[in-house]
């Protein structure tokens, strides 16, 4: 299965590396925009598999993209997860619950654990937007489920990496344990070596 195309929207390098980073390169292909012009230039060349959205972008920002992409039926199907630093900022133009607009909000800066699950909440948010008419012939492939069946495949996928996520502090726990034994036998043998040094004298 080709990987699903996620368009990061920011202006900051490394927020973008960050999130191609968190991500499973099998399952995902991080596309990029550093500003919002070229994002919405992106958003309709590529029709991603989904955007996440700058709040605050030069020469377009997040929120002019989020009205352009609302204004076409094809483009706001897309999932949408929105990050910024300043919520409050973001809630002055869109209020709350963003639910009601299909989107779901991300503060940054964000972990793996957070973004796993935006990604997540946001493709079962546009699955349960309600469709747009459409021409009967475009009608007639949706109604195979083909798309249906492939985001079953996905959620089932992130779903597994949320499982390993979750596993992570207890290895952690465990690596560190480990460290602590190791620290401790290094004291042991440092002991040792002088007690045999003195005895040597």
């Amino acid at each position: 299965m080709a990987p699903h195309k996620i368009l990061v929207i920011d202006d900051s390098r490394v927020i973008r590396n960050m999130v191609r980073d968190m991500l499973p390169a099998d399952n995902f292909e991080v596309i990029e925009a550093p500003d919002g012009i070229k994002g919405l230039e992106l958003i309709q060349q590529e029709r991603p598999w989904m955007i996440m959205l700058d709040f605050f972008l030069p020469r377009m920002n997040g929120y002019e993209v989020y009205e352009n992409i609302q204004q076409n039926s094809e483009l706001s199907r897309i999932p949408l997860v929105l990050m910024s630093g300043r919520k409050e900022e973001v809630t002055s133009k869109i209020p709350e619950p963003f639910e009601e607009k299909y989107l779901v909000f991300i503060e940054k800066p964000f972990e793996q654990k957070a973004l796993i699950a935006a990604i997540k909440k946001a493709m079962i948010l546009a699955q349960k937007r309600p469709p747009a008419p459409m021409p009967a012939s475009v009608e007639a492939g949706a109604a195979s489920g083909e798309a249906g069946a492939v985001d079953a495949a996905l959620i089932a996928r992130i779903d597994a990496l949320e499982t390993k996520l979750k596993d992570v502090p207890e290895m952690e726990k465990r690596i560190k344990s480990l460290e602590q034994q190791v620290i401790a036998q290094q004291k042991q043998i440092q002991q040792i070596v002088a007690f045999i040094k003195q005895k040597i004298k």
